[in-house]
């Protein structure tokens, strides 16, 4: 694989060493040419374009997402980010007062703010503690299952800590005990592999701007299909209801997939950007980009480690993700922070440590240069 053409790809290569690609990414150059093809078009013929049409679009996104989740095409709606998600499974389950709910410590706000509506109602939200290890983790929340629990809404890898959740582990328990398994897939999709059906995943949710490369402001939304008759639609619009394109007379009925979430117009501009992101990743090949990350991730730790770092992910060595967490001996995350901005380094604070997350657009070149920036302090 050519990676350095995947580097080029990418303008902000010339002004910056982005490595918050967990938190977003920037667009590359082929995304810039698909929009504005699509806007040319789209000026000079509107809706009546064919440089992308709303169909077609929504149809090739669910075609490259449907085999990399191991789904259905139409257990998968296109919708605005994680947290939109989460509201519509959390607000449509029928729960009762005295059931419980499992969440993470120190979750993602997007996987906790959408489930404390039935705290009101009298259903019990527990945390899960973190562990070290993906192991300790598993045997917390096997821990943490009582004869109450109906829910578990966890994350595929957190995203202070960069740990992967061991997903079929738990979704074998959720099974085992009647729990309905809720995902955040924001930190895992396109950076690990995550099968729906081997993990027992029942609803999942995640935005598209992160390890998929796509735009700010456009998510995904995964509803088992033996699930999507129990959920109840909070929101109804047009396209929520079957032949939406026929607006009178008024019906009834729901479309028989995840797309009745989708509601009414979506920001399509988006739907152009995210097919043509999927596209560059689905041409080099899923399992090579995860491949890539993980050898991008591993090289960064070495060199972090050799300038005396801590590595939060030396605990789970064996099951490591791209996202690398450290802490210097020697300053603080806010002073390593400060000093990557001058160096013109992206990165983020979390839980009082520096987050890194390269992306397969990012070199072994620019991994050096930061440990390089570390290393002077360490060193020092």
């Amino acid at each position: 694989m050519n990676w350095q053409a995947v580097y080029d790809r990418y303008p902000v290569n010339g002004h910056l060493i982005w490595l918050n690609n967990c938190g977003t990414t920037p667009a590359g150059t082929h995304i810039v040419d698909a929009m504005t093809r699509f806007l040319q078009g789209y000026a000079r013929r509107g809706t009546l374009t064919r440089t992308a049409r709303y169909g077609d679009v929504q149809r090739r996104i669910k075609a490259i997402l449907a085999p990399l989740l191991n789904c259905r095409a139409d257990e998968l709606g296109l919708i605005h980010h994680t947290a939109e998600g989460m509201n519509f499974i959390s607000h449509g389950l029928g729960l009762r007062e005295g059931d419980e709910i499992l969440l993470l410590e120190n979750e993602y706000p997007s996987n906790v703010y959408p489930w404390r509506h039935w705290a009101r109602k009298g259903v019990v939200l527990k945390t899960v503690p973190m562990a070290e290890t993906p192991a300790g983790f598993a045997e917390n929340f096997r821990s943490a299952i009582t004869p109450a629990t109906r829910v578990a809404a966890l994350s595929a890898v957190h995203w202070c800590t960069g740990m992967p959740l061991p997903l079929e582990e738990i979704g074998d328990a959720c099974r085992r005990h009647g729990i309905d398994l809720v995902v955040d897939g924001a930190q895992g999709v396109g950076m690990r592999p995550i099968d729906v059906q081997a993990c027992n995943i029942a609803y999942m949710a995640f935005p598209t701007w992160k390890w998929l490369m796509g735009p700010l402001g456009m998510g995904v939304l995964f509803i088992r299909r033996d699930r999507l008759e129990g959920l109840q639609p909070i929101f109804v619009g047009t396209e929520s209801v079957v032949d939406d394109e026929r607006y009178l007379p008024y019906r009834d009925e729901l479309k028989p997939s995840t797309d009745r979430f989708t509601i009414s117009t979506a920001n399509f501009n988006d739907w152009v950007y995210f097919q043509a992101a999927l596209e560059m990743l689905e041409e080099i090949g899923f399992e090579k980009v995860r491949q890539r990350l993980g050898e991008l991730g591993e090289h960064l730790c070495n060199g972090l480690r050799e300038a005396g770092c801590r590595l939060l992910s030396d605990a789970f060595a064996g099951d490591r993700s791209a996202i690398c967490v450290f802490e210097s001996p020697s300053e603080t995350a806010e002073r390593t922070l400060q000093r990557f901005q001058e160096a013109g380094i992206v990165a983020a604070e979390r839980l009082g440590r520096v987050r890194l997350s390269p992306h397969i657009y990012n070199s072994f070149e620019q991994l050096d240069r930061v440990v390089e920036t570390v290393h002077g302090t360490a060193s020092s």
